[in-house]
Protein backbone atom coordinates (compact mmCIF):
# COMPACT_ATOMS: atom_id res chain seq x y z
CA UNK A 1 0.00 0.00 0.00
CA UNK A 2 1.67 3.37 -1.35
CA UNK A 3 1.98 5.41 -4.62
CA UNK A 4 4.14 5.71 -7.23
CA UNK A 5 6.22 9.00 -8.50
CA UNK A 6 7.86 9.62 -11.77
CA UNK A 7 10.68 11.42 -11.49
CA UNK A 8 10.67 14.20 -13.64
CA UNK A 9 14.50 14.34 -14.51
CA UNK A 10 15.29 10.98 -15.64
CA UNK A 11 11.73 9.29 -16.10
CA UNK A 12 12.59 6.92 -13.06
CA UNK A 13 9.92 5.60 -11.20
CA UNK A 14 9.48 5.50 -7.43
CA UNK A 15 7.48 3.59 -4.78
CA UNK A 16 6.63 5.14 -1.22
CA UNK A 17 4.97 2.98 1.24
CA UNK A 18 4.48 4.32 4.93
CA UNK A 19 7.24 2.50 6.11
CA UNK A 20 9.36 3.48 3.58
CA UNK A 21 8.46 7.28 4.53
CA UNK A 22 9.36 6.68 8.24
CA UNK A 23 12.55 4.83 7.25
CA UNK A 24 13.64 8.29 5.35
CA UNK A 25 12.53 10.73 8.32
CA UNK A 26 14.43 8.34 10.83
CA UNK A 27 17.47 8.63 8.41
CA UNK A 28 17.58 12.39 7.81
CA UNK A 29 16.86 12.54 11.64
CA UNK A 30 13.69 14.69 11.07
CA UNK A 31 12.79 16.60 14.71
CA UNK A 32 8.95 16.00 13.38
CA UNK A 33 8.07 12.80 11.34
CA UNK A 34 5.00 13.11 9.36
CA UNK A 35 3.06 10.33 8.28
CA UNK A 36 2.37 9.69 4.77
CA UNK A 37 -1.20 11.40 3.40
CA UNK A 38 -3.11 12.33 -0.04
CA UNK A 39 -4.17 15.86 0.15
CA UNK A 40 -7.30 16.38 -1.86
CA UNK A 41 -7.49 18.72 -4.27
CA UNK A 42 -10.05 21.64 -4.59
CA UNK A 43 -12.09 21.45 -5.83
CA UNK A 44 -13.62 17.39 -5.17
CA UNK A 45 -17.23 15.76 -5.06
CA UNK A 46 -18.21 14.40 -1.50
CA UNK A 47 -16.95 10.55 -2.33
CA UNK A 48 -13.85 11.53 -3.47
CA UNK A 49 -12.87 13.37 -0.24
CA UNK A 50 -14.17 10.36 2.08
CA UNK A 51 -11.60 7.55 0.03
CA UNK A 52 -9.34 10.51 0.26
CA UNK A 53 -9.49 10.28 4.16
CA UNK A 54 -10.08 6.75 4.45
CA UNK A 55 -6.90 6.40 2.92
CA UNK A 56 -4.83 8.43 4.76
CA UNK A 57 -6.58 7.10 7.92
CA UNK A 58 -5.43 3.33 6.84
CA UNK A 59 -1.88 4.66 6.11
CA UNK A 60 -1.57 6.62 9.66
CA UNK A 61 -1.88 3.19 11.14
CA UNK A 62 0.98 1.76 8.98
CA UNK A 63 2.94 4.91 9.74
CA UNK A 64 2.45 4.45 13.53
CA UNK A 65 3.20 0.65 13.34
CA UNK A 66 6.15 1.46 11.68
CA UNK A 67 7.18 4.08 14.20
CA UNK A 68 6.75 2.25 17.25
CA UNK A 69 9.21 -0.95 15.27
CA UNK A 70 11.90 1.51 14.75
CA UNK A 71 14.11 3.71 16.46
CA UNK A 72 15.77 7.03 16.03
CA UNK A 73 18.98 6.96 14.45
CA UNK A 74 20.33 9.72 16.45
CA UNK A 75 20.88 11.83 20.15
CA UNK A 76 17.26 13.12 19.64
CA UNK A 77 14.03 11.85 20.60
CA UNK A 78 11.88 12.24 17.05
CA UNK A 79 8.06 13.31 17.01
CA UNK A 80 5.05 11.50 14.90
CA UNK A 81 2.49 13.50 13.99
CA UNK A 82 -0.67 12.66 12.28
CA UNK A 83 -2.42 14.60 9.50
CA UNK A 84 -5.94 15.08 9.52
CA UNK A 85 -7.83 15.82 5.54
CA UNK A 86 -11.70 16.36 4.44
CA UNK A 87 -11.36 18.69 2.19
CA UNK A 88 -13.93 21.53 2.70
CA UNK A 89 -16.09 18.84 4.21
CA UNK A 90 -16.77 19.39 8.13
CA UNK A 91 -18.24 15.92 8.74
CA UNK A 92 -15.03 14.49 7.10
CA UNK A 93 -12.73 16.67 9.02
CA UNK A 94 -14.33 15.18 12.32
CA UNK A 95 -13.93 11.88 11.12
CA UNK A 96 -10.32 12.13 10.33
CA UNK A 97 -9.52 13.83 13.79
CA UNK A 98 -11.24 10.50 15.40
CA UNK A 99 -9.52 8.38 13.10
CA UNK A 100 -6.21 10.14 14.06
CA UNK A 101 -7.15 10.49 17.65
CA UNK A 102 -7.18 6.89 18.64
CA UNK A 103 -3.52 6.40 17.17
CA UNK A 104 -2.41 8.50 20.36
CA UNK A 105 0.00 11.10 17.98
CA UNK A 106 2.37 13.13 19.53
CA UNK A 107 0.52 15.86 17.90
CA UNK A 108 -1.33 16.25 14.92
CA UNK A 109 -1.82 18.57 11.81
CA UNK A 110 -4.51 20.05 9.45
CA UNK A 111 -3.81 19.35 5.98
CA UNK A 112 -5.70 19.86 2.69
CA UNK A 113 -6.47 23.52 2.98
CA UNK A 114 -5.34 26.63 1.42
CA UNK A 115 -5.14 24.89 -1.81
CA UNK A 116 -7.68 26.88 -3.58
CA UNK A 117 -10.51 27.54 -1.69
CA UNK A 118 -12.14 30.84 -0.23
CA UNK A 119 -10.17 32.22 2.55
CA UNK A 120 -12.93 32.83 4.63
CA UNK A 121 -14.12 29.00 4.62
CA UNK A 122 -10.65 28.27 5.37
CA UNK A 123 -10.66 29.76 8.23
CA UNK A 124 -14.01 28.21 9.07
CA UNK A 125 -12.63 24.72 8.54
CA UNK A 126 -9.64 25.43 11.03
CA UNK A 127 -12.00 26.97 13.34
CA UNK A 128 -14.39 24.00 13.10
CA UNK A 129 -11.39 21.23 13.19
CA UNK A 130 -8.88 22.75 15.94
CA UNK A 131 -12.43 21.77 18.30
CA UNK A 132 -11.38 18.24 17.95
CA UNK A 133 -7.63 18.59 18.47
CA UNK A 134 -5.54 18.28 21.82
CA UNK A 135 -5.27 21.33 24.15
CA UNK A 136 -2.36 19.97 25.36
CA UNK A 137 -0.50 19.53 21.93
CA UNK A 138 1.10 21.84 19.63
CA UNK A 139 -1.45 22.59 16.78
CA UNK A 140 0.01 22.40 13.15
CA UNK A 141 -1.81 24.04 10.44
CA UNK A 142 0.34 22.64 6.62
CA UNK A 143 1.11 25.73 3.74
CA UNK A 144 -0.29 28.51 5.21
CA UNK A 145 0.72 30.90 4.45
CA UNK A 146 0.72 35.18 4.18
CA UNK A 147 1.24 36.57 7.11
CA UNK A 148 -2.46 37.72 7.86
CA UNK A 149 -3.58 34.22 7.67
CA UNK A 150 -1.03 33.06 10.08
CA UNK A 151 -2.42 35.81 12.72
CA UNK A 152 -6.41 34.91 11.56
CA UNK A 153 -5.14 30.86 12.70
CA UNK A 154 -3.51 31.89 15.38
CA UNK A 155 -6.59 33.37 16.56
CA UNK A 156 -8.45 30.41 15.57
CA UNK A 157 -6.33 28.30 17.88
CA UNK A 158 -3.10 27.05 15.43
CA UNK A 159 0.19 26.96 17.11
CA UNK A 160 2.38 26.05 14.03
CA UNK A 161 2.98 26.64 10.81
CA UNK A 162 4.90 25.85 7.11
CA UNK A 163 4.94 27.57 4.03
CA UNK A 164 7.56 28.68 1.09
CA UNK A 165 6.01 31.86 0.84
CA UNK A 166 8.66 34.27 2.50
CA UNK A 167 11.40 32.95 0.24
CA UNK A 168 9.41 32.32 -3.05
CA UNK A 169 7.79 35.62 -2.40
CA UNK A 170 11.55 36.69 -1.87
CA UNK A 171 12.32 35.30 -5.08
CA UNK A 172 9.72 37.23 -6.96
CA UNK A 173 10.68 40.47 -5.64
CA UNK A 174 7.68 40.70 -3.10
CA UNK A 175 8.78 41.20 0.47
CA UNK A 176 6.30 42.02 3.50
CA UNK A 177 6.45 44.76 5.50
CA UNK A 178 4.68 46.00 8.50
CA UNK A 179 3.15 48.40 6.20
CA UNK A 180 2.29 45.76 3.54
CA UNK A 181 4.12 44.25 0.63
CA UNK A 182 6.21 45.83 -1.94
CA UNK A 183 7.26 44.62 -5.29
CA UNK A 184 10.43 46.01 -5.31
CA UNK A 185 10.48 45.75 -9.46
CA UNK A 186 8.45 49.09 -9.36
CA UNK A 187 9.70 51.93 -10.79
CA UNK A 188 8.73 53.70 -8.41
CA UNK A 189 12.13 52.73 -5.65
CA UNK A 190 14.57 53.31 -8.50
CA UNK A 191 15.06 56.47 -6.18
CA UNK A 192 13.83 55.19 -2.85
CA UNK A 193 16.85 55.12 -0.29
CA UNK A 194 14.81 54.60 2.55
CA UNK A 195 15.05 50.45 4.13
CA UNK A 196 12.53 48.29 2.97
CA UNK A 197 11.19 48.82 6.17
CA UNK A 198 12.18 51.48 8.83
CA UNK A 199 10.74 48.95 11.85
CA UNK A 200 13.18 46.35 11.19
CA UNK A 201 16.10 45.51 12.06
CA UNK A 202 17.52 42.64 9.63
CA UNK A 203 20.65 42.83 8.29
CA UNK A 204 19.22 44.03 4.92
CA UNK A 205 17.26 46.33 6.30
CA UNK A 206 20.24 47.75 8.09
CA UNK A 207 22.83 47.85 5.08
CA UNK A 208 20.84 48.26 2.16
CA UNK A 209 18.12 50.34 0.67
CA UNK A 210 15.36 49.45 -1.68
CA UNK A 211 16.51 51.41 -4.83
CA UNK A 212 19.56 48.84 -4.49
CA UNK A 213 17.51 46.11 -4.15
CA UNK A 214 15.03 47.05 -7.01
CA UNK A 215 18.55 47.81 -8.77
CA UNK A 216 20.00 44.04 -7.77
CA UNK A 217 16.61 42.75 -9.05
CA UNK A 218 16.00 44.34 -12.29
CA UNK A 219 20.44 43.16 -13.00
CA UNK A 220 18.96 39.85 -11.90
CA UNK A 221 21.82 39.51 -9.49
CA UNK A 222 21.12 36.58 -6.93
CA UNK A 223 22.04 38.47 -4.31
CA UNK A 224 18.75 40.44 -4.81
CA UNK A 225 17.16 37.00 -3.78
CA UNK A 226 18.90 36.27 -0.40
CA UNK A 227 18.61 39.89 0.82
CA UNK A 228 15.10 39.66 -0.31
CA UNK A 229 14.95 36.65 1.89
CA UNK A 230 16.67 37.11 4.77
CA UNK A 231 14.02 40.07 5.29
CA UNK A 232 11.25 37.76 4.41
CA UNK A 233 11.92 35.45 6.95
CA UNK A 234 13.34 37.97 9.64
CA UNK A 235 9.30 39.63 9.39
CA UNK A 236 7.78 36.42 10.20
CA UNK A 237 10.09 35.72 12.78
CA UNK A 238 9.28 39.23 14.45
CA UNK A 239 5.12 38.54 13.69
CA UNK A 240 5.13 35.56 15.45
CA UNK A 241 7.53 36.55 18.12
CA UNK A 242 5.22 39.53 19.05
CA UNK A 243 2.19 37.28 18.40
CA UNK A 244 3.49 35.42 21.43
CA UNK A 245 3.73 38.26 23.57
CA UNK A 246 0.27 39.87 22.74
CA UNK A 247 -1.21 36.51 23.85
CA UNK A 248 0.67 36.04 26.62
CA UNK A 249 -0.54 40.29 27.44
CA UNK A 250 -3.59 39.51 27.06
CA UNK A 251 -4.36 41.83 24.19
CA UNK A 252 -4.08 39.62 20.95
CA UNK A 253 -7.18 39.86 19.16
CA UNK A 254 -6.98 43.75 19.35
CA UNK A 255 -3.36 43.63 18.15
CA UNK A 256 -4.06 41.14 15.49
CA UNK A 257 -6.78 43.09 13.97
CA UNK A 258 -4.57 46.50 13.79
CA UNK A 259 -2.07 44.53 12.81
CA UNK A 260 -3.47 42.59 9.61
CA UNK A 261 -5.03 46.04 8.43
CA UNK A 262 -1.78 46.85 7.60
CA UNK A 263 0.34 44.19 6.60
CA UNK A 264 -2.56 42.99 3.73
CA UNK A 265 -1.71 46.57 2.32
CA UNK A 266 -0.04 46.03 -1.40
CA UNK A 267 2.42 49.32 -2.65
Amino acid sequence: MGLSFVRILDGSKHFFTPEKVIGIQRSIGSDIMMVLDECAPFPCDYDYAKNSVQLTSNWAVLNKEAFVRSSPLYDHKQFQFGIIQGSIYKDLREKSVNDLLKLDFDSYAIGGLAVGEPMEQMYELVDFTTDFMPDDRPRYLMGVGKPENILESIARGIDMFDCVMPTRNARNANVFTWNGNLSMRNAKYKDDFKPLDEKCSCYTCRNYTRAYLRHLFIAEEILALELASIHNLYFYLQLVTQARMHIIDGDFLDWKNKIVNEISKKN
